[in-house]
């Protein structure tokens, strides 16, 4: 992924995620995992295409599993949406590039 998507740890998450300014979409992912690597070309054109209304990050679940137990995260790819550092929805499994951007239109325009 190229710079848009910014990749986290457990460490950042408060910083980078629950006091961002704006709604972060937090992707988590896993390097076995199949559909992630689908799913990854498509965080990262939501990245470009929202970067003036969204912050997306990027966070392996295997080396950080204080957020992963915190919000649940039981299967990946899965999406953690948060506005003013607050989770407002989640999804788990793989979803295609247009339901991703039905998905966040309908939490980012409300």
């Amino acid at each position: 992924m190229s710079n848009h998507v910014l990749v986290i740890e457990d460490l950042k998450f408060d910083s980078e995620v629950l006091k961002a300014e704006l709604p972060v979409l937090v992707y988590f992912w896993a390097d076995w995992c199949g559909p992630c690597r689908l799913m990854s070309p498509f965080m990262e054109a939501i990245a470009t295409t929202y970067s003036d209304r969204l912050k997306v990050v990027k966070m392996a679940i295997d080396p950080n599993p204080i957020t992963v137990k915190s919000y649940k995260v039981e299967g990946v790819p899965a999406l953690r949406l948060f506005k003013d550092g607050n989770l407002v929805k989640s999804h788990e499994g793989a979803i295609p590039k247009p339901k991703i951007i039905e998905w966040l239109e309908a939490s980012l325009s409300a």
